[in-house]
């Protein structure tokens, strides 16, 4: 994309930021939310490319302007400075381009949203469990680290720790967009705790990362719900298997079942199964989204395939390999102690020259 075709591409787009700033202050689309929603979440979109766009255009006026003091100017001292200018703006504006490319391409429309993850434990049995709390506190304490905040729809514990499951909500900015990454089959080679003979064993656990469905991304009928009300089980106090407050919801149409057990409140645990409910079943379309994208690039690394191997961590080596972009760390135990932004950078660098090569063809 040459400079020119670049520029009126960006001023067709300031035109539609002027126009969208000036809906979004309109009563009338105020009062529609879902209208006003879009709009607020398209201006934010446009404002980093507007952003992005004046950084642009100053770079490009002060290399003109440096450029024409060196054909005209005779003063040595305004030659040289000019040169010096011209020296450190040159090579930016590649690097500018492509930042602007990269906003150009419309983004996964769920990035911005909150996620719900799901961790079970797979081929591995009592090792796969405790493999399974071990991804939960790492993205635990990742989450931590990020400033979001997590919370526990509900589990099921392993005989021998960890989880055979376990739900959880993350909200904070641009969650799903950047957990998406880790969706699939991670895998773990160590020695069990339950091993007697000190052999290392293969296990593995799998991780799905679904965008929280607004109110207004899918119309729930309660007449398509059915509402199940049970005593929670396992830790909780007095509570517990005292209290009918466990929430079951079965949505009749797609047989989808979710549950909550986790607040001691009913009324919290249905608050909280109802964004899960309206999650599944938006998931099922977004699914199709999903795999659209999946037959067009090849590393696929945000792939809603959640049955393909992505990673493995391997604990006698002490080195985690990303298999989507033949990536190997040997920083183990910094990883698993919540420490992945590396990974999910250099995977974010690998999708971005994905859509990039795409948006060429």
């Amino acid at each position: 994309m040459s400079e020119t075709t670049l520029l009126a591409k960006l001023d067709g787009l300031e035109n539609k930021f002027k126009e969208i700033s000036t809906l979004i202050t309109d009563p009338a689309v105020i009062a529609d939310m879902k209208r006003f929603v879009k709009l607020n979440k398209e201006y934010s979109d446009l404002e980093q490319i507007m952003k992005a766009r004046q950084e642009y255009v100053t770079m490009l006026g002060h290399i003109a302007e440096a450029k024409e003091i060196l054909e005209t100017e005779s003063d040595p001292e305004m030659r040289e400075m000019a040169k010096l200018e011209l020296d450190e703006l040159e090579p930016k504006i590649p690097a500018k381009e492509e930042e602007i490319k990269l906003l150009l391409i419309p983004a996964d429309p769920e990035d911005g949203k909150n996620a719900i993850m799901e961790i079970r434990g797979g081929t591995g049995g009592d090792e796969a469990a405790i493999f399974a709390g071990d991804l939960f506190r790492m993205y635990s304490k990742y989450c931590e680290s990020k400033g979001w905040r997590i919370e526990v729809t509900s589990f099921n514990e392993g005989t021998s720790g960890g989880y055979k499951e376990i739900i959880f909500t993350v909200t904070g900015e641009n969650v799903y967009g950047t957990l998406k990454y880790e969706s699939g089959v991670h895998r773990v080679q160590r020695v069990p705790a339950t091993e007697t003979q000190g052999r290392v064993h293969t296990s593995a656990a799998t991780v799905a990362v679904l965008p929280e469905a607004d109110e207004f991304d899918i119309d729930l009928k309660e007449s398509d719900i059915r509402t199940d009300i049970f005593c929670a089980s396992g830790h909780g106090g007095q509570s517990v298997n005292t209290t009918y407050s466990a929430i079951r919801l079965v949505h009749i149409p797609t047989g989808i079942t979710v549950q909550c057990q986790d607040e001691k409140s009913q009324l919290k645990n249905k608050a909280k199964a109802m964004v899960e409910l309206r999650t599944r079943i938006y998931n099922m379309e977004y699914q199709k989204y999903l795999d659209n994208i999946a037959s067009k690039r090849k590393t696929m690394v945000s792939t809603g395939d959640r049955s393909a191997k992505i990673r493995t961590y391997n604990y006698p080596q002490g080195r985690v390999t990303d298999h989507r972009i033949n990536l190997t760390l040997y920083n183990l135990q910094a990883i698993v102690g919540g420490d992945i932004q590396e990974i999910i950078d250099k995977l974010i660098i690998a999708e971005n020259a994905e859509r990039l090569k795409e948006s060429e063809l």
